[in-house]
């Protein structure tokens, strides 16, 4: 692997380019949460692919689609990022994440199960949480059975997070937005209801909201257990693609109002809400989920509020 370009900062976020084979490139990130600081928590956002097939209408990653990275690929990614802050492979960070989620849905390669399996060994890390973020697409369907055993045997008691992408319960738009054969809510639900243990975290639903996709609690609790399911509201970053497709955020991170209706009506539901916002400046960096650097270096037109941070070769 070749790092071949970096944009950001140390103290919020930093995504790189690198060259995985001749003529291929993949990006990974690293992120901090501030004020909290490195040594209580450290995300690691890697690629499982080189772009993803999915082509999800708010997501820069997608469109182009080079084939899957090999396990030890990904692991290089993590090895890099680690090596400059971790050189001896002790990562004393209370909770150390490392998020499946850049370029490519985890799902559709199996060497994702690979990985998992060898962290813990490869690691001296005790806040270990690996994170797992999928649209359910339903060529996964093997996948997610290796990695329901994969949970059980090394990250039982609440180390794993598992993210399911929805971004709104209405079947026909969520079908516009993620443009591939997926698990319905209710198979969803089922795997859910299966995947989860006593101890574990609850499996997150994501809704990237965006105008006019609703996100109807009486839905949501035909399908979902609050007991098993927590929901997470985030604003749609400012993508290229987004742009495209004419989709802007319902969350406007500088207005409450609507924001406060929406999490009250969630939490009478009896869901446990988390609104995430994330620094602004993440946008600026390119960092942020949906966000590619890449696209954005092909583009002739900036685009607003996003992607301002220039690029340095390493």
């Amino acid at each position: 692997m070749k790092i071949v370009g970096t944009t950001g900062r140390d103290d919020i976020a930093r995504a790189y380019i690198a060259e995985m084979r001749p003529g291929m490139l993949v990006e990974f990130c690293e992120a901090v949460e501030p004020p909290i600081p490195r040594s209580r928590k450290w995300v690691l956002i890697v690629s499982t692919m080189f772009g993803c097939p999915v082509g999800c209408q708010m997501c820069d990653a997608g469109g182009q689609y080079g084939g899957n990275l090999s396990a030890d690929e990904i692991l290089s990614q993590i090895d890099f990022l680690i090596a400059r802050r971790f050189p001896e492979r002790r990562i004393d960070v209370s909770k150390f994440k490392i998020q499946f989620a850049r370029m490519g849905e985890p799902a559709l390669n199996r060497a994702v199960i690979d990985v998992l399996r060898r962290l813990p060994e490869r690691y001296d890390a005790p806040g270990l949480m690996p994170s797992v973020s999928s649209v359910a697409p339903s060529a996964g369907a093997r996948f997610f059975e290796e990695l329901a055993d994969v949970k059980q045997d090394l990250y039982r008691g609440g180390r794993f997070q598992l993210q399911f992408s929805i971004h709104t319960t209405d079947k026909a738009l969520r079908d516009r937005l993620i443009p591939v054969d997926k698990w319905d809510l209710a198979e969803i639900a089922a795997y859910g209801g299966a995947f989860y243990r006593t101890g574990d975290r609850k499996i997150t639903l994501n809704f990237a909201l965006a105008e006019g996709m609703p996100l109807e609690s009486q839905v949501l609790l035909r399908h979902f257990d609050p007991e098993r399911f927590l929901l997470k509201i985030t604003p749609l970053n400012p993508t290229y693609r987004a742009v495209e497709h004419k989709l802007t955020s319902r969350i406007d991170p500088e207005a409450s109002e609507g924001k406060i209706a929406l999490i009250e009506d969630l939490e009478t539901a009896g869901y446990e809400v988390l609104l995430s916002i994330g620094e602004p400046e993440e946008n600026l960096i390119g960092s942020n989920c949906g966000q590619h650097v890449l696209r954005h270096l092909r583009e002739q037109e900036p685009l607003s509020g996003a992607y301002t941070y220039s690029v340095a070769s390493d």
